[in-house]
């Protein structure tokens, strides 16, 4: 092969690993930008209230029982009764926990950046079983209970936008805060008075809970028999958690979800048991969660992010056509020219990043795809002394960003997609240059 041909194409591997710095500082800013946009994100959160998780109600009985110890004593040489006194807490699950919400969205802005914000009024209800002696069937006159109570765990009580009333078994008792159980953290309770624990009692509950917070809501299900509704006008919900909806719809106006769950799923008692004794699955109950979020799926930092990532694919795509043209029309195109064009290329991104910000991703990638492929359109056709050349030139580039776009669109299907874009390519360059001399091109010239 030609010595000059060597040298071209050397110039032209250069080229693409020098566009390679503009490509990576574009990229730099993406980051930047997106990292600014989640501050102000947490900003406003931290403002309103961030995302939210109910785990209760849980009845909390605390207790101090005596405890007595023969211990031998030095001095008399005797064996001692001893008495001590241990404090603690009984925890009880409801039987059955059922909420219905319905959840509204709104957005808030700050700047160029915007939140969204959730507003859930759940209706929630079920009963407790509570056994004789509050369970104890060993020592229970050793055992002094303190008053009981209600408590409701709330992850940010900032969010809580309505005054709560505790309806048990037709009397309306009012919340208080703090869950006064380390098990839930946050939250509210309510003491319950008249419950002496002689007796087995059932107590039914309910409650209406205005909640307020952002970006995701969780449910633990805490009840025996737990069935959760949510209704909104969100129409793209991210389900997340332990479990999945036992149905659900989703449509242009809005989703509804369902999820039931049991005890022999969720193990909640055990768990809950073993926080109380040794408090080292405290962490495991709260995680037995499940949920939606309310994050909107058009994030332009995402999909500039992975658009810039086929940049050096586009880039040498690009040169490819050139080098093409420069063989098969014994053409010559400057080392220069390739770099004005790739240095094109590298502005899509930034122009993409830019306009995103303040438009729509689809027409702001439309509007950059546009003005970069009138630009090189407009250049090369005087760079291949041919409009028509320039306009067949052209019409492969918009085409190449269509192909992006659908990639950037289609995220299961992006690997087959960009495999059979690459392998297309591959074809049509073998088809074309089947018959091409190439050690015939370097005489060629040479002559």
């Amino acid at each position: 092969m030609n010595r000059n041909l060597l040298l071209k194409l050397g110039a032209i591997a250069l080229l693409m690993l020098v566009l390679m710095i503009p490509i990576l500082l574009i990229d730099g800013v993406i980051e930047e930008r997106q990292g600014l946009r989640d501050q102000v994100l947490q900003d406003i959160a931290r403002s309103s209230s961030y995302s939210q998780q109910l785990t209760g109600p849980l009845i909390v009985v605390p207790y101090r029982k005596t405890v007595r110890e023969w211990t031998f004593d030095e001095a008399s040489k005797q064996r001692v009764l001893q008495e001590r006194q241990l404090s603690g807490r009984l925890y009880f699950l409801p039987e059955t926990f059922v909420l219905n919400g319905e959840v509204s969205t709104e957005v808030r802005k700050r700047g160029i950046y915007q939140a969204r914000l959730y507003h859930a009024n759940n209706a929630i209800s079920g009963h407790f079983e509570l056994p004789v002696h509050f369970g104890i069937e060993e020592g229970y006159a050793d055992y002094r209970f303190e008053q009981p109570l209600l408590a409701f765990g709330i992850s940010d009580i900032r969010g809580i936008g309505n005054a709560l009333k505790l309806r048990l078994n037709g009397n309306s008792l009012n919340f208080q805060p703090g869950t006064q159980a380390p098990v839930l953290g946050n939250g509210v309770h309510a003491p319950l008075p008249g419950l002496s624990g002689v007796e087995a009692v059932r107590l039914d509950y309910a409650l209406d809970l205005s909640l307020q917070g952002s970006e995701q809501f969780s449910v633990t299900p805490v009840g025996r028999d737990s069935r959760v509704s949510l209704k909104s006008s969100w129409p793209h919900p991210s389900f997340s958690g332990e479990f999945l909806p036992v149905k659900h719809s989703i449509d242009d106006q809005g989703f509804t979800a369902d999820w039931q769950t049991s005890f022999f799923a969720t193990n909640l008692e055990e768990v809950l048991q073993s926080c109380a004794a040794d408090g080292e699955q405290c962490a495991a109950f709260g995680s037995r969660s499940f949920g939606v979020g309310f994050i909107d799926p058009v994030d332009q930092y995402l999909k500039s992010d992975r658009a810039i990532k086929y940049a050096l694919l586009f880039i040498g795509l690009t040169f490819a056509g050139f080098f093409l043209f420069e063989v098969l029309k014994r053409l010559s195109v400057h080392p220069i020219q390739y770099g004005l064009v790739g240095l094109s290329l590298a502005l899509f991104y930034l122009l993409l990043l830019s306009l995103a910000e303040h438009l729509d991703f689809a027409l702001a990638y439309g509007l950059s795809a546009a003005g970069c492929v009138c630009l090189i359109g407009f250049y090369v056709s005087h760079v291949l002394h041919s409009w028509s050349r320039g306009l067949g030139f052209t019409a492969a580039l918009a085409a190449l960003y269509g192909l992006l776009y659908g990639l950037l669109s289609a995220e299961d299907y992006a690997l087959l997609m960009g495999s059979l874009l690459v392998f297309g390519l591959l074809t049509c360059v073998m088809v074309l240059t089947r018959k091409l001399d190439w050690y015939g091109i370097g005489k060629a010239d040479a002559a």
